[in-house]
């Protein structure tokens, strides 16, 4: 059911200052601050020859971010996204398994412009995992 790793997402307490990291100190390529209020974050991609690496960094008082960075100040693993042909299909697949979708069930479209479902971390391991249609 999923495809290949879309991209492994890192919340960071200084957006600009992991950005330069990954640009100066390892070399990326790194794209320009993103925001995506649905989802209360600022994002910023980096590409990388075979995924991407998400920074993700709270937008507004209400971002799922500020919590994990309260619990986490240096920041850390946020979640892993995989790419999925049917997210309807594949959200039905996994609820029947008894898998539980966060929010509404609904996919909100994510970063990419492509809808997009988290699962709950407690059903894959401690790891909030993201499906994106692609």
């Amino acid at each position: 059911m999923i495809g290949r790793l879309n991209h492994v997402a890192i919340a960071v307490p200084d957006l600009e200052a992991a950005a330069d990291q990954y640009r100066t100190t390892l070399g990326a390529v790194v794209g320009a601050p993103q925001d995506e209020p649905d989802h209360g974050v600022t994002v910023i991609f980096i590409e990388l020859p075979n995924t991407k690496i998400e920074l993700l960094y709270p937008l507004g008082d209400d971002s799922p971010i500020k919590g994990f960075l309260d619990k986490n100040p240096s920041g850390g693993i946020h979640h892993m996204c995989y790419e999925v042909d049917d997210i309807l299909a594949a959200r039905d697949r996994l609820q029947a398994s008894g898998a539980r979708v966060l929010g509404t069930g609904e996919p909100k479209i994510g970063a990419h412009g492509k809808p997009v479902l988290f699962l709950h971390p407690k059903d894959f391991n401690g790891c909030l995992i993201e499906l994106e249609q692609v």
